[in-house]
């Protein structure tokens, strides 16, 4: 079985594999980061679940028929921490337009800081001399990939002892993780600094290090662990989610992208769906370069979606360029296009762009909201405690 499954039939069999530890077993041994090859305390399915290669209500629905709602709590928890950071994200965009400035601002002091420069590569190489920080470095640039609690302690060092942009920090994930995701990541990384809750943020020490790493590494004397956070920001008050839209029937063609493969479950109502494509952007990640091994992995689960949507339509699949999809349902003779709702990142900015260009042909993209972001992402207005209250009920509902 592959480490990080690129096909759903991978992630299926790592889901079924996974399943009897998805309990108390999870919930003793998850933050527990014992390197490279031996994570096989947490599931390892998040860049699955990321492309929706699987759902959330497929991988909740696991959890909760093996072990129940109490033992699988914490597990089911993991999964609706990314549903909650989506729908906050989605609710404030501006705060991924401020990161995608404030990165532009840091990659230009890059071409004119000798110092910062220096820094900011000795780090991405895992140089630093900070030896837990610097094999983190190199596990991520190798596997593209990082145990959550490592990605914790990684982005408080960076931050409070190595004094670096958190923005470059947050890019290099998005450049080398294989579940990289614009929601996650960003307002992560906020967290840690003390930009997502103010005056609250999360310093790495040695002792816990220590303690989860079961001894690999101990940098006492090497970490700041009296570090205020960063200077606050404000936060924008939360929208309002637009109505979710409905297909029409009729033909239409499907358009799939990175951030929803989950073909099987994906409701067209009654469209007829006569053509299938589909595009990924590894490139639209970052301003600097993007992990080729990121675009291998996005092309890999891309390439199984479209064949499941041929196998599932019957119709012919394959990938579009984002410029080229208005002749493609020329083409197909298609006025609609159906695709999955992609909340904010470099997919949705793609998307808006395809749905101007489909506008000025006369012809019309429709986004397909999924049942468990319509419940959830509307409920994700104040911090994580509050959005906590609703998962029995969210769970009871939407699980598969």
């Amino acid at each position: 079985m592959p480490e990080f499954p690129t096909t759903r039939s991978e992630a299926l069999a790592r889901l079924a594999a996974f399943a009897p530890r998805m309990g108390r077993a999870y919930a003793a041994r998850r933050n527990a980061d014992l390197g490279p090859g031996r994570h096989e305390a947490v599931s390892r399915l998040s860049p699955a679940i990321r492309h929706r290669l699987l759902t959330e209500a497929e991988v909740v629905g696991t959890a909760l028929a093996a072990h129940g709602p109490e033992a699988a709590g914490k597990f089911v928890e993991e999964v609706f921490w990314r549903s909650y950071w989506k729908g906050w994200l989605e609710l404030r965009p501006s705060v991924w337009a401020a990161y995608r400035a404030g990165l532009a601002r840091q990659v230009q002091a890059l071409a004119t800081r000798g110092g910062l420069r220096k820094a900011h590569a000795a780090a991405c190489r895992g140089e630093t001399g900070i030896a837990c920080f610097d094999a983190w470095a190199r596990e991520l640039a190798a596997t593209g990939y990082l145990h959550n609690h490592a990605r914790m302690w990684f982005a408080s060092i960076w931050i409070f002892t190595l004094r670096l942009p958190w923005e470059l920090g947050a890019d290099l994930f998005l450049r080398q993780l294989r579940d990289g995701d614009p929601a996650s990541n960003t307002l992560s990384w906020r967290w840690v600094g003390g930009l997502q809750t103010p005056g609250k943020h999360y310093l790495a020490r040695a002792e816990n290090i220590a303690r989860w790493t079961e001894g690999r590494f101990d940098p006492r004397g090497e970490l700041e662990e009296q570090a205020a956070p960063l200077p606050p920001e404000p936060l924008p008050a939360p929208g309002r989610l637009p109505p979710r839209e409905e297909p029409p029937p009729g033909p239409a063609a499907l358009l799939l992208h990175e951030e929803d493969l989950g073909v099987e479950s994906l409701d067209v109502g009654p469209a007829r769906i006569v053509a299938a494509g589909g595009f990924v952007l590894p490139e639209a990640r970052s301003p600097l370069l993007v992990s080729p091994a990121v675009a291998r992995h996005l092309a890999a689960a891309l390439s199984d979606g479209l064949a499941r949507a041929e196998a599932r339509f019957g119709a012919p699949a394959g990938q579009v360029l984002p410029d080229a999809v208005p002749d493609w349902a020329k083409e197909a003779g298609v006025r609609t296009v159906l695709t999955p709702e992609a909340p904010a990142g470099w997919t949705a900015e793609a998307l808006a762009r395809i749905e101007a260009a489909l506008a000025e042909r006369g012809l019309r993209l429709v986004r397909l909201r999924r049942a468990w972001d319509e419940a959830c992402w509307p409920l994700a207005t104040r911090g994580f405690f509050a959005f906590r209250g609703h998962i029995p009920e969210l769970a009871r509902r939407l699980a598969a």
